[in-house]
């Protein structure tokens, strides 16, 4: 008999169910043999060096990561180096953000590029 995965019950068969339905619907009491269940065996997946050694990035894509952070940093630097009050000159408001927003371009096509196989 099948057990519940949950609950770990035994829960009836399809051969089972026939056999109950049958049973109660003549009312007659009859020997059954004792159904056996089909088990497959279990194959282990192979290990193939391509699917055991497989990165998500290859070099190129740190690379570009690596460049993308480099130009994040350089500006927010570019913002600090503003002497406006508050830093609301061009390079706090115009140039030092345009630069971040570049560093961040170069990261989103950092972690799209397919690597080199």
């Amino acid at each position: 008999m099948a057990k519940d995965k949950t609950f770990m019950t035994p829960v009836p068969g399809r051969a089972e169910k026939a056999t109950n339905r049958t049973a109660s619907a003549t009312n007659a009491s009859v020997a059954e043999a004792p159904v056996q269940e089909r088990v497959t065996p279990v194959t282990p997946m192979p290990h193939t060096k391509s699917a055991v050694s497989a990165m998500p990035f290859g070099a190129e894509n740190y690379r570009l990561m690596i460049i993308g952070v480099a130009v994040i940093l350089i500006g927010f630097f570019i913002m600090t180096l503003d002497k406006e009050e508050f830093g609301f000159g061009f390079l706090g408001l115009t140039l030092g953000p345009l630069v971040v927003l570049s560093g961040f371009i170069v990261e989103f096509f950092a972690i799209l590029k397919k690597p080199k196989k």
